[in-house]
């Protein structure tokens, strides 16, 4: 196992090559996320509790309605801050097919693309002072993947939240892998 770049390993072997990109290092930030989870979570029980009080039908509907936006919140940072925790993304690619599985430890689902179905291999690209790249920046969302192809009229993705640097040295080795199985094959 090698490294390329700060949060990306790869195993190239003869026949397939394997990367698990790591999840961006936010240090003491994952802390101020737990507890802002937690508090989240405290606030939903307790409104929660008082849907079941003794307010009228006006009342229970705003209630109602909150929380729907206090389930949204509470379903993004969650996921997020088990990402940041516990997630990885692994891709594996072989003479015929690529693997993509955005994971929490062992769970997640994996898609295969056939190789010669993968058109347009291109970098994501952020306007510097634009609202996504500062979005971007924020603790609390998982980031925009940096690698996209089309597959069969669809556009996958992967490399959340790659910088600049990991994100052209992931994109010339898949590039270059892919070019050279089919060379191969065709």
């Amino acid at each position: 196992m090698k490294w390329i770049g700060k949060r990306i390993s790869v195993v190239d072997q003869k026949d397939a090559v394997s990367f698990v990109i790591y999840p961006e290092n936010i240090g003491w930030k994952i802390y101020i996320l737990a507890a802002w989870l937690l508090l989240w979570i405290s606030i939903g029980v307790y409104v929660t509790s008082q849907l079941f009080g003794g307010y009228n039908q006006s009342e229970k509907i705003a209630l109602a309605i909150f929380m729907a936006f206090w389930f949204y919140f509470f379903v993004r940072v969650g996921r997020t801050f088990l990402y940041l925790t516990l997630g990885r993304e692994f891709i594996k690619m072989d003479k015929t097919v690529l693997r993509l599985k955005t994971g929490i430890k062992t769970y997640g689902k994996t898609n295969q693309f056939f190789l010669e179905n993968i058109a347009k291999l291109r970098k994501v690209e952020l306007k510097e002072n634009s609202y996504q790249s500062v979005f971007e920046n924020s603790v609390w969302v998982r980031g925009t993947n940096k690698i996209e192809f089309e597959y069969m009229g669809k556009v996958y993705s992967f490399g959340r939240k790659l910088n600049d640097k990991d994100t052209q040295l992931l994109f010339n080795y898949i590039a270059k892998r892919i070019s050279q199985h089919i060379k191969k094959k065709g």
